[in-house]
């Protein structure tokens, strides 16, 4: 794999097999999403876009062709490692946050490295030089019910980011917010891909992300139609 790519398809397809029935998801894609950019995957519902980013993120295995992700061929992890794989290389961001209720912010953020099995003076002090980093320092001890909607997306992506992440996976991570908030996430997500150099890989249908795009790959019944390389900076 280039060293300035994180994710390289090689002919990769994915069908679901439904009784008697085989459905076709992914078809045939080849594709190359750089380091360092926010890349976008757009499609409208039913496109393969999920199907694509779950393969990404190590949750799925292709019927055929070739993953690398973060330099690694997929395919050649074994079951008992690919967890920690994906503990230790990739992030995700969901639309709905997926933070514990149960757990305080701190705790949300410290969780990844608790499976890492990090030492607790070591986890407690990354934690929270992530929620600094995110504008809520203020806010560890406060569990999610407590927090506002662009609180919680905060917390989620300070977890995403706190184990030092090659590849970030945010999937429609504007979604549940107002567009002001929604704006709020976007420069943060840009000010820490700046400071830690992680890849953002989003699916989304929000114009307002969509413009922030440095990468789009517009996906359709199961084939990439396009790549687009939009070259953009930070505004």
């Amino acid at each position: 794999m280039a060293e300035d790519n994180v994710v390289v398809f090689e002919n990769v397809s994915k069908i679901y097999q439904m009784g008697e029935v085989a459905i076709p998801a992914l078809q045939g894609i080849s594709l190359q999403i750089p380091t360092s950019r926010f890349s976008m995957v757009l499609g409208p519902s039913g496109s393969g876009k999920t199907t694509l980013l779950n393969m990404i993120g190590c949750l799925d295995q292709p019927t055929s062709g070739e993953i690398n992700v973060c330099g690694e061929k997929v395919a050649e992890i074994s079951d008992d490692n690919i967890s920690e794989f994906r503990a230790r290389h990739i992030g995700f961001i969901f639309q709905n946050f997926n933070l514990i209720p149960v757990l305080s912010a701190l705790e949300n953020v410290e969780y990844p490295l608790t499976l890492l099995g990090m030492k607790t003076a070591e986890r407690r002090e990354r934690s929270m030089k992530m929620l600094e980093a995110v504008g809520l320092a203020e806010h560890g001890r406060h569990r999610p019910n407590q927090l506002s909607g662009g609180q919680k997306q905060r917390v989620a992506i300070a977890r995403a980011l706190v184990k030092g992440p090659s590849l970030v996976l945010a999937d429609e991570p504007t979604a549940n917010l107002d567009s002001k908030t929604g704006a709020a996430i976007i420069d943060l997500m840009h000010r820490v891909q700046e400071q830690y150099g992680a890849t953002f890989i989003f699916s989304t249908h929000d114009p307002q992300l969509i413009s922030h795009a440095q990468d789009i790959f517009s996906i359709r019944d199961g084939e990439l139609i396009e790549h687009r390389r939009e070259g953009k900076c930070r505004p």
